[in-house]
């Protein structure tokens, strides 16, 4: 197949890298050019443009047999907006003529506004409360419609949040003793480990059905404490502190709490989890920090 990866960056490039040992022809799509050399190492061919304009799309090279948009974008809303919901429909503006077999488009699971701790699938209503949240379920609804009128195979992934190598929020704020343990400690977090990702990328490029929604998460949930008493025990550090939770800041970011299941995308798509909880992912990090001498030296060492 020949693969065009939008936004070929954290996920993009390991993405590409295993696509192309599977013998598939990669495109990568990146704003800046100094991202040349790290995508050729990885067999991609770079491709130069942004999203959020249109002319700089329009003169690249738009046959390709699938497409996977995992463009991230930070900061307020209106970037979202740009990079998310306009970036979308510029590339589906620029890929209509000849659109692509497959073209899957990495969500976010903050779609879902759950604040109980109760568990979610795709069916779960999606009602977020944070604005950038909003945009992506607009975005989600573009797509889904282009579907109903046989205009775009797109399949929507809803992603947890990513760790992997140097990548992990409060893994990397427990590091830098930075941590800190929201009330009890009983709010859901949810992961995916990045080589998941690409797996279940790669499974949504083979298996995925154009209109379909499928969560990509690990096999389990685990609330903040528990996460921060394992990573405590596993380091020989202290628990970080506790701080009263803030219901106004919480719903300014958007802050829920939730369990995301898996088990349509296992079902249907087939992926298996090389790291199918927290404990193997980051023990597997854990390692490969110790190696590199990385984690000598921290308090408490």
């Amino acid at each position: 197949m020949r693969v065009l990866i939008v936004g070929c960056g954290y996920v993009g490039v390991p993405l590409g890298a295993e696509l192309v040992r599977l013998g598939h022809e990669v495109f990568g799509l990146r704003r800046n050019l100094s991202a040349e050399s790290e995508l050729k190492t990885a067999g991609i061919q770079p491709l130069f443009g942004d999203v959020t304009k249109p002319n700089e799309l329009k003169n690249l090279p738009h046959d390709f047999d699938w497409v996977v948009n995992c463009v991230a974008a930070g900061g307020d809303v209106e970037n979202y907006r740009e990079v998310y919901f306009n970036g979308t429909i510029n590339l589906f503006e620029w890929l209509a003529p000849n659109p692509p077999k497959k073209f899957v488009y990495t969500s976010s699971t903050s779609v879902y506004a759950q604040n109980d701790g109760s568990q979610v699938k795709e069916s779960s209503p999606t009602e977020p409360a944070a604005e950038t949240s909003k945009i992506l379920v607009e975005t989600e609804k573009v797509l889904l419609h282009a579907v109903a009128q046989n205009k775009f195979p797109a399949v929507i992934l809803r992603v947890v949040g990513i760790y992997g190598p140097d990548r992990g929020h409060w893994f990397k704020q427990f590091l830098k003793d930075a941590a800190h343990i929201e009330g009890d400690g009983a709010r859901f977090l949810n992961m995916i480990h990045r080589d998941d990702l690409v797996g279940c990328i790669i499974a949504a490029l083979k298996n995925g059905r154009p209109g379909e929604i499928y969560n990509a998460t690990d096999d389990e949930p685990v609330n903040q404490l528990h996460f921060f008493q394992w990573l405590a025990q596993a380091v020989d550090k202290p628990l970080p502190p506790s701080v009263p939770e803030n219901p106004g800041e919480y719903r300014r970011r958007g802050v829920t709490n939730k369990r995301v299941s898996n088990r349509k995308l296992k079902m249907e798509l087939g992926h298996r989890f090389k790291y199918p909880n927290f404990r193997i992912g980051y023990s597997a990090e854990l390692l490969r920090l110790d190696r590199m001498g990385k984690l000598h030296g921290m308090p408490n060492d």
